[in-house]
Order: C-alpha cells, then sequence, then structure tokens
C-alpha cells in the first residue's frame, strides 16, 4: 500500500501498531533481563509497515504457500519479530514474557522451531543469502508471485557474505526481493564504519546493479511509498536503506551509544520507557486488516525411485562423477531435488544437472557462503538442495554450515577433490578436515563412498533423508566394487574381506580402502589375514558391525584415511569402540601436505599400501 493511498487513519494507526511493538520489546527483555531492546526499537516502524500494511500472509499459517516472506536477518532484534506476530494475533501476547527461557521457542535470537522462522539467524551477514534462496524459488522453481523481505542491521553491512549474496541476486534480476537496511548508525562497542552516510550507502549498492533507496526508517508514509515503488521494479532488486536511531522512542535510549545489548532494568526506568512510549499512542478508528495472500494450487510432486546403478563391477569411475551422474538421474525423479555450484560444476559435475534442469540449477560463481545460505533458502521453500563445491571450500563457508544444522536445514552438502590424493594441485585445494567440521554438528550425516554405485545409492538416500547430508566425493577414478543391485543405508558398512583367523581389522574409506586392498594382498601372501570394512557411513557409524569385527581379531584395529588425523575416521572409529576396551591405530595425513602424482603423494603422507602393510606387521607381531 503506497502513501497516497494511505489516509492519515492509517498511518497513525501504523504508528501505533510501531509503537506497540516497541512497548512488547521493552517488556520482554526486561522480564528476561537480557536482550536488545534499542535495536528493536529502530527497526519498529519498519516491522510495522511490513507486517500491517505493506505484507500478504495468513496470520494463522506463516508458511502459506504463497505468502510473503520475511526474514530477520538482524536476529538480535528477535524480540521485534516476536511482538510482531503476537500483534498479528499468532500467539498470545503473554508469551512474550517467556522470551529467552528454557520453556519457550523465542529465543534470544530465532530459530526455526518457531513456525514462522524459515532459517536461524543471530550470525550476523546470513539473511540476505537465505533470502536469495527463498527468492530463485519463487522466481524460477516455483513461479510465485510473492514477495521477500529480509531486515538487516548496518552493523552487518560489512559482512563480506552480503556482498556475495548483492552480486549474485543482481545476477540472477530478483525483482521479488526486497533488503532494508536498518541505518540506526550505532554498533556494539563503537559507531558503525559509515554512521550515518546515507550517501555512500547508496552508492555502493547501486554499484552492485541494484534499486538503492534512501529513506526515513521513521517516516511510515515514507517506508509505504518506498515499498510501493519496489513492488514495482522490474529486473532488479531493491534495497531501502532506512536512517533510524537507536532506541527510537524512548529519551535516555534514543540514539545513545551504551544500549546495545542492554535490557532496561526492571523498576523507574521501565516504567519511564513504557510510559514514554505509551503517550505517543494516538486515537485512531482505522481497523488494520492484513491482506492474506491468494493460494496457488500445486498437487504433489510425483516421486520415483532411482533405477538400479548403472555401473560395472570393475568399472573406473570417480566418486565425484557418479554424483553428478546420481544427481542428474535424480532430477528426473525428484521434481524438489535442485542444485547449486561455485563455478566449479565441471570438476563436480553438476553441470549435467544443470543442463537438464536450468531452472533448477543456480550458479553462484565463486561465493561460497551466499552459496550455503541460498541453499537453505531454497530447503526453506520445500525443496531439496545438492551444494557441491571442492570440500576445501565448504571452510569458508563454515558458519553458514553451523546455522543451517541449527536450523535442521534439509541441504546436502557435496565436497569432492578430497585428501592428497587429488595429486599436482597441492594443499591449498585439498578437502583434509571436512569430515571433522561436518561431523562436529549435531545430526549431520557425513557419508564417505568408495565406489560410484555407492555413491549413486548414497545420493538417493540424501535425498529421501529429511536433515543435512555431507558426501565426500573423490578426484581419481577407482573401481567399481559393488554391483547394481547392491543396497546401502545411512549407518551402515560392508565387510569386503573376512576369514574365520583374521588378525586384524582394517577400516577404510574412498582412496585408502583401495590401498587397504593392495595390502590385503601382501599381507596375505605373508600368512596374515585381516579383515577389511568399507566404512562409506561416518556419522552415524556401524559400531555393532565395528565392534564384532575388532572382537573377531582380537581387538585389533587399523584406520586409514586421506584426512587430517584430528576429528576424522579414525576418531570416528575409536569414539565408537574405544569405550568397549578397544585399541584403534590411525593412520591419517599428519603434516601439511605438498604437490606431487597421487600415487607419490598416498604414500608419501603415510596412508598407501606400503604403511598399510607395515602397521599391520608391526600390530599383529
Amino acid at each position: 500500500m503506497a502513501s497516497s493511498i494511505a489516509s492519515p487513519d492509517m498511518l497513525a494507526e501504523l504508528q501505533n501498531k510501531a509503537t506497540q511493538l516497541r512497548i512488547e520489546s521493552v517488556r520482554a527483555t526486561t522480564e528476561a533481563g537480557s536482550g536488545h531492546p534499542s535495536s528493536c526499537c529502530s527497526a519498529a516502524d519498519i516491522v510495522a509497515a511490513l507486517f500491517f500494511s505493506v505484507m500478504r500472509y495468513d496470520p494463522k499459517n506463516p508458511k502459506a504457500l504463497n505468502s510473503d516472506r520475511f526474514v530477520l536477518s538482524k536476529g538480535h532484534a528477535a524480540p521485534l519479530l516476536y511482538a510482531a506476530w503476537a500483534e498479528a494475533g499468532l500467539f498470545p501476547k503473554s508469551d512474550l514474557l517467556k522470551l529467552r527461557t528454557l520453556a519457550s521457542d523465542l529465543e534470544g535470537h530465532p530459530t526455526p522451531r518457531l513456525p514462522f522462522v524459515d532459517m536461524a539467524t543471530g550470525s550476523l551477514g546470513q539473511g540476505l543469502p537465505v533470502g536469495i534462496g527463498i527468492a530463485l524459488n519463487a522466481k524460477f522453481v516455483d513461479k510465485l508471485d510473492h514477495r521477500i523481505y529480509v531486515l538487516m542491521g548496518d552493523g552487518e553491512s560489512v559482512e563480506g557474505s552480503n556482498w556475495e549474496a548483492a552480486e549474485v541476486a543482481r545476477h540472477h534480476g530478483l525483482d521479488n526481493l526486497c533488503a532494508i537496511v536498518d541505518v540506526n548508525r550505532l554498533g556494539q562497542s563503537d559507531p558503525t564504519m559509515l554512521q550515518h552516510d546515507m550517501e555512500a550507502y547508496r552508492s555502493r549498492w547501486a554499484g552492485f546493479g541494484w534499486q538503492a533507496l534512501v529513506v526515513d526508517g521513521h517516516d511510515l508514509a515514507a517506508l509505504l511509498e518506498a515499498f510501493d515503488t519496489a513492488a514495482g521494479t522490474k529486473g532488479k532488486p531493491t534495497v531501502l536503506l532506512a536512517k533510524t536511531l537507536k532506541g527510537k522512542g524512548i529519551s535516555f535510549m534514543e540514539n545513545h551509544p551504551s544500549w546495545h545489548g542492554k535490557p532496561i532494568p526492571k523498576g523507574a526506568e521501565t516504567q519511564q520507557a513504557i510510559d514514554e512510549l505509551t503517550k505517543q499512542l494516538k486515537a485512531s478508528s482505522t481497523a488494520i486488516s492484513i491482506r492474506k495472500p491468494s493460494v496457488p494450487v500445486q498437487g504433489p510432486s510425483p516421486i520415483s525411485p532411482l533405477p538400479p546403478s548403472p555401473y560395472k563391477i570393475g568399472e573406473a569411475v570417480a566418486t565425484r562423477e557418479a554424483f553428478g551422474q546420481a544427481l542428474e538421474i535424480l532430477g528426473s525423479v525428484n521434481p524438489l531435488v535442485v542444485g547449486l555450484d561455485a563455478d566449479v560444476k565441471n570438476s563436480t559435475y553438476t553441470d549435467k544437472f544443470g543442463k537438464k534442469f536450468p531452472n533448477r540449477f543456480f550458479e553462484n560463481f565463486i561465493a561460497e557462503q551466499n552459496m550455503l545460505g541460498a541453499a537453505a533458502g531454497l530447503a526453506a521453500c520445500g525443496k531439496i538442495p545438492f551444494v557441491a563445491t571442492f570440500a576445501a571450500f565448504f571452510t569458508r563457508a563454515y558458519d553458514f554450515v553451523r546455522m543451517a544444522a541449527i536450523s535442521g536445514s534439509n541441504i546436502k552438502l557435496v565436497g569432492t577433490h578430497i585428501g592428497v590424493s587429488i595429486g599436482e594441485d597441492g594443499p591449498s585445494q585439498m578437502g583434509l578436515e571436512d569430515i571433522a567440521m561436518m561431523a562436529a554438528q549435531p545430526g549431520v550425516i557425513v557419508l564417505y563412498p568408495s565406489d560410484a554405485t555407492c555413491t549413486y545409492r548414497l545420493a538417493e538416500l540424501a535425498a529421501s533423508h529429511k536433515g543435512m547430508v555431507y558426501i565426500r566425493a573423490g578426484r581419481p577414478k577407482s573401481p567399481v566394487l559393488y554391483g547394481p543391485e547392491e543396497t546401502f543405508q545411512l549407518g551402515g558398512s560392508k565387510v569386503i574381506r573376512q576369514s574365520a583367523s583374521d588378525a586384524l581389522t582394517i577400516v577404510a574409506a574412498g582412496v585408502t580402502l583401495f590401498e587397504a586392498l593392495k595390502a590385503y594382498d601382501t599381507l596375505k601372501a605373508a600368512g596374515i589375514s585381516v579383515r577389511i570394512i568399507d566404512l562409506y557411513s561416518i556419522s552415524p557409524i556401524d559400531r555393532t558391525t565395528l565392534l564384532d569385527s575388532a572382537r573377531a581379531t582380537q581387538g585389533r584395529m587399523l584406520t586409514v584415511e586421506d584426512h587430517y588425523a584430528h576429528g576424522g575416521l579414525g576418531d570416528a572409529v575409536l569414539s565408537a569402540v574405544g569405550p568397549e576396551g578397544i585399541k584403534v591405530h590411525k593412520l591419517a595425513v599428519r603434516t601439511i601436505p605438498h604437490s606431487g602424482k597421487p600415487d607419490e603423494l598416498v604414500d608419501h603422507f603415510g596412508i598407501g599400501a606400503r604403511s598399510i602393510v607395515e602397521a599391520a606387521k608391526r600390530i599383529t607381531k
């Protein structure tokens, strides 16, 4: 609704809504004894304009298919978001007084435990990438006409992830996306870099190809007009740069640098703040009517199982290539599957999917942080995003992995170019810590297939699993071990060599599994029988098989992995069997690696067949 059609009474009622949001934010944070009321107060007019005039949504069904979506990137202003939904009627206002308690899902920063939150925020610089994912889904996948609004803080505008997002949003022409920057001038410990230099903000966003509108963030008529302009803009995203005052409406807090993250103490100060705000309420005879969206008719998406694996035993296929083929076929049988890449699609083999399903594949260029955030946004819309890049480059986006895990996001990560076995490219390209960082997050499934058939089936399992999955896919070609009808399960493993006389269990995955098989032949010739386990599921782990095998081999167990020693396959095995008194010997990469040929590096860094044979002889002596 533009200001031209907003009556004085309507503007007065919207101002009352903004004031009420400030009052509720103060009350909730004071009761909690912690929180950020000053950051809520600066953005209250923006939120009131959106929730009670601009956005189309169903207050009783926040995730209705065609509802406009709101992402609070400045997550510390959560009490303001909660107050808006309470004011809209989703839950009683009395619930706001349970803010930040164990008994309430109204947490210090929003999480998807709440039905109106798409993604956990509070780690700054993440809301805009998430909003991009939601906007991509609406514009290209579901073809919905809803709009996406992302409220950001000015302090977080220096985060590099926001400028990755700005580039990607411009590239995809996301005219259904509107960012709002709450330029309240004050950060946590100092004024922000640009403070109230609104022209500097405008020129930066405009330079990234956005329509950049400077607006008084406390002028509701101006805000409504700016939102109306944004809605009518085609071919580019819009950012509203709202000049505001932190602590607006409270005399002793307004524009004062010492109130960040501090609730108003109970007693006289709180009463003064509420009295000052209450006096700002105006008589109005106009009732706010929230606009509900039209509901498009969408039938259920038909999903079919994957056909049998197309690979023959003995055929040489890289697991990264098998992933690419699996993703392409998944796209054919499951319309919810979407793909994202970061300018390495011809190495991760996601280009196969992209060529076949161009409206479901999103190139992020070299912007891994935005890619992860956009994937979370797509997942919030019910899609199943497969996100691929070199495993090493997920380290740059790890905070996005962490926040996606907090959100229980249904994203599937695929890291290629793992370990020293990638060869000549050297250590900067070698994923050697990826198992550790992914497995550290509760609830994340970590898979490490050794051959093409296993990769193919694990991709299918990943798509059907509700929750985050990480698949580790290698660069070298390796022989197919399993026939097309072989089955796999999350938390499973395969014992691929065993006998009644085994003296040692060797646990491996990926390239080191084939090194273990070479060592098996050498050891057998030397009269030493060993058992070999393909541990394709790192988390959850097949504790039963590991323990049974260890006990059958006199409590002797050796792990071998193309990964750093800390937090990898060996540590996962130790955590599973160590409490039962099983001693685990570990071979892993223990120093910073070097360029070289893959076979040379595998041997040089002590994870090849020669090292396995030496370790096995020493352990079984």
